[in-house]
């Protein structure tokens, strides 16, 4: 989803690094919008404009044509009857937390491993917001936070602070290896079997692509600050 240059994986330009960083989080920040809460009118709207839906192809998704052609109402009404059935249940749903899907977890609300993702959002400098009051294991809260991550990474690459920009890497590196990335493709793959729209099989898919091609982006970067040290 990033560019690349010929004769190394990242772009040696502050400008570059920046503008990249910047999109990779704003990725990050729709997939938490996506699966975070049923699709707004707001966000529906974004997804239907041109340019939005030409980065979407260039990550492999194509919107399919039905989804222009009904009313915005009835789109986000089976939207929303799909995020519940999907995420929410009652029965046979998929589970959107860390603690359900992370391999050995204890499944609890509340469970070691969602104390341990608070934990680390905050040893990070990040503080929820007054009114939130759902669970830090969330998918939606995670990828929100690689979304931060990767913003404060991009305002380092626009001061020329490598320190710094490589500080916020090895906060993105550590969170997509013990956590985020240690789930997620599973949560992934649990949605594109189960999910009846496409609309929801194409972001489930996007996301375990992303998230795969952000391992090698990150290390990549995480090399590059490496060298100018």
């Amino acid at each position: 989803m990033t560019e690349t240059g010929e004769s190394e994986s990242v772009a040696d330009t502050p400008d570059t690094l920046a503008r990249t960083a910047m999109e990779r989080s704003n990725l990050y920040g729709f997939l938490a919008s996506v699966f975070r809460e049923e699709v707004s009118a707001g966000l529906l709207k974004r997804i239907k404009e041109p340019e939005f839906l030409a980065a979407l192809a260039d990550g492999g998704v194509n919107i399919e044509s039905d989804f222009f052609e009904r009313s915005e109402e009835k789109v986000l009404e089976e939207l929303a009857i799909e995020y519940t059935a999907l995420f929410l249940g009652p029965g046979g749903h998929v589970s959107p937390y860390e603690s359900a899907q992370i391999e050995g977890g204890s499944g609890l609300l509340w469970g070691p491993e969602t104390i341990e993702v608070k934990r680390y959002i905050e040893a990070a400098g990040f503080q929820y917001k007054p009114d939130f009051h759902g669970l830090p294991d969330h998918i939606g809260v995670e990828l929100e936070f690689m979304a931060e991550l990767a913003g404060k990474e991009a305002a380092a690459w626009r001061e020329e602070d490598v320190a710094k920009a490589s500080n916020c890497l090895e906060f993105e590196h550590e969170f997509l290896a013990v956590h985020l990335g240690a789930w997620a493709s599973a949560f992934c793959s649990q949605a594109t079997a189960r999910a009846e729209l496409s609309f929801y099989r194409d972001m489930a898919r996007l996301t375990a692509n992303f998230l795969e091609s952000e391992k090698q982006e990150i290390e990549e970067r995480r090399k590059f600050c490496a060298q100018k040290d």
